[in-house]
């Protein structure tokens, strides 16, 4: 086994563009939190169950970015089309763009944004794949199978990271071994070197990893559902359609579309509210989950940690206060006990993530039968009652009726409806939250990737090949599962697959990296896109699909002299396609240099990133 630096474990990170990270457990058996776990003697690297223990360290941090307070995942949310930060009592949350994301702002807080926490955490887990890639001729392995699984998945979680990272951040530096001292001399490696690399791995994993693996843990499926996205990003569409039907194809995944799980004997349900609850995600007979993040309450009795989904919180409305009745009575409660009990149905909202109008209604004109926004599946407020007891206590007649917005004159009826007045899919943001009188979204498993995906993915491919009869047929599949109505190959459109994937995939999809994936794509081919424009990777971060389809479609950045009640406007600039470098990463690399984004303070000091791999980098 090699010598382990103790300088490098303990102290490598701060040098290596990040601080120490090592992310909250999903199991006890999954991580501890202090890093001495990762090497303790049961941990040994020389042993296939010392790499495995590395490998969960890096499906943790996979699984980290769907869950707590402010969870990272509402930060890809909100730097797309379908949602926008709702908070709007105070200063700091992510809404002026313009003036509050910068390189040296604090961009890893609930409070504001975790753009940086995605620089960290991934990081760190590119640091976990390259410590087991570059160990694995120390350890004594039960059989050939079993190393070839190991690297495998080790490979999947280096790709995922760069996959991601390249589309949020665009050139970063390629880190491919493990590092064993501080390292001050990194540089940016441009993006199309790093997805080509990903790429050749991900090949290369695809036959080493297990068609079969427990639950939460890396499959193949999850190996080529993440290939079909690295084939789309760099226009290799064949390909991205062959590594799509391996999935599609292979007979282990497929869409759920008959009654299942914990609530299949409720005739007032259907398989959308099944394919959703989250004790369904994982059970066996479940083929929709390709990679699923597991998080349960009886892990925390063992000991683990971590505050569960907070998607009640996050996600839902602030029903429960500042909207009154027509005649101007507080209409609202959020007690457990009142009568009318709306809390523990829906949970206690605070509007963080608050869905745009596009999101929330522009997609849905059409929904006629769709489950997906059905009464009892979809909650519009109209459809919540005025529950406060008050009301009853006092006669009011406006009691248990539906809520409304506006008096007849146009005087409306809740003081902000940024934030207390929206959509939401109650069928996913329905986690059930025993240890709270008012739920905040409990402990869960959430799908990370699942097969409804795939099919869009393929669409899509199908979509850039100009195949658009293929393309309907797989967006297709998916719709009639939701008995929405189906599709035509005259509907294809890039913009209908990204109405698709917003109906399916919200507060699932990385929407802001797929988003900004679509928009590279356009830039590469010079396709024009639906709003007659054409873009160029020359001017990038000038002018590009991911600014002017968030511009087109949301109403947020476009209404003239809108501003939350804290006075804060909401802005954004075509630049924020890709987020800033973290300062602290730029300034500590004091013998090399890590680009800058254009756009942000420090891109002026940018030098040509590198366009290959080094020779004694490129076997990792």
């Amino acid at each position: 086994m090699k010598n382990i630096n103790k300088f490098y474990l303990r102290n490598l990170i701060p040098f290596f563009l990040v601080a120490l990270f090592i992310p909250i457990s999903c199991t006890k058996d999954f991580l501890e939190q202090e890093p001495k776990s990762f090497f303790t003697p049961e941990n040994a690297l020389n042993t296939p169950e010392g790499l495995n223990a590395i490998l969960s360290q890096a499906l943790t941090g996979i699984r980290a970015e769907f869950y707590g307070d402010g969870a990272p995942m509402i930060t890809e949310n909100i730097f797309s089309e379908v949602s926008i930060e709702g908070t709007t009592d105070k200063a700091g949350p992510a809404q002026d763009l313009n003036a509050q994301i910068l390189p040296d702002a604090n961009n890893n807080s609930s409070n504001t944004n975790k753009i940086n926490w995605f620089w960290e955490e991934f990081y760190e887990g590119i640091k976990f794949a390259n410590t087991v890639i570059d160990r694995l001729d120390d350890a004594e392995f039960d059989s050939p199978e079993q190393r070839a699984d190991i690297l495998g998945r080790a490979l999947f979680h280096r790709a995922y990271r760069y996959y991601r990272l390249t589309h949020q951040f665009g050139d970063i530096p390629l880190v491919l071994e493990e590092i064993s001292g501080p390292k001050l001399d990194f540089v940016s490696t441009d993006r199309d070197v790093i997805l080509r690399k990903i790429q050749d791995d991900l090949n290369m994993a695809v036959p080493m990893v297990n068609e079969v693996a427990a639950g939460g843990e890396v499959s193949r499926g999850a190996v080529l559902h993440l290939l079909t996205k690295v084939n789309l990003a760099l226009g290799d569409f064949d390909e991205a359609i062959a590594s799509a039907s391996q999935v599609i194809d292979g007979g282990q995944y497929a869409l759920m579309t008959e009654r299942f799980g914990i609530n299949a004997g409720d005739a007032s349900k259907d398989i959308t509210w099944d394919l959703h609850r989250v004790e369904n995600k994982s059970i066996p007979g479940n083929t929709e989950g390709i990679l699923v993040a597991v998080d349960r309450l009886e892990f925390v009795d063992q000991g683990a940690t971590g505050s569960g989904t907070s998607i009640q919180r996050q996600a839902v409305p602030l029903w429960w206060r500042f909207i009154n009745t027509p005649d101007g009575q507080n209409g609202m409660s959020d007690s457990p006990e009142a009568e009318i009990n709306l809390v523990t149905d829906i949970g206690r909202g605070i509007g963080r993530n608050r869905g745009t109008n596009y999101s929330t209604k522009e997609i849905w004109k059409d929904a006629n039968d769709d489950q997906r926004h059905k009464l009892g599946n979809w909650f519009d407020m109209e459809d919540l009652v005025y529950n406060a007891p008050s009301l009853k206590e006092s006669g009011n007649t406006f009691y248990g009726k539906n809520l409304e917005l506006y008096l007849p004159d146009g005087t409306p009826l809740c003081s902000d409806t940024i934030r207390n007045w929206y959509g939401f899919p109650q069928y996913k943001f329905l986690v059930p939250d025993p240890t709270a009188t008012r739920p905040a979204g409990g402990h869960g498993d959430w799908y990370v990737y699942r097969i409804a995906e795939t099919y869009l993915l393929r669409a899509e491919a199908h979509f850039w090949n100009n195949n658009n009869g293929l393309a309907a047929a797989d967006i297709n599949a998916v719709r009639q599962r939701a008995q929405a109505d189906p599709i035509n190959a005259a509907d294809v459109t890039i913009d209908m697959i990204l109405d698709e994937r917003a109906r399916e995939l919200y507060y699932e999809e990385s929407r802001k990296t797929e988003l900004t994936r679509v928009a590279y794509i356009f830039a590469r081919t010079g396709r024009t896109a639906y709003n007659g424009k054409s873009y160029n990777l020359d001017n990038f971060s000038q002018d590009n699909f991911w600014y002017d389809r968030i511009m087109d479609v949301t109403d947020f950045y476009n209404v003239p002299g809108l501003k939350t009640i804290f006075g804060v406007s909401f802005t954004m600039s075509p630049y924020h396609v890709l987020w800033p470098i973290p300062a602290s990463a730029i300034n500590a690399n004091t013998q090399g240099r890590i680009n800058q984004n254009e756009g942000y303070p420090g891109a002026e000091l940018n030098i040509a990133p590198l366009t290959n791999i080094p020779e004694s980098e490129n076997d990792n």
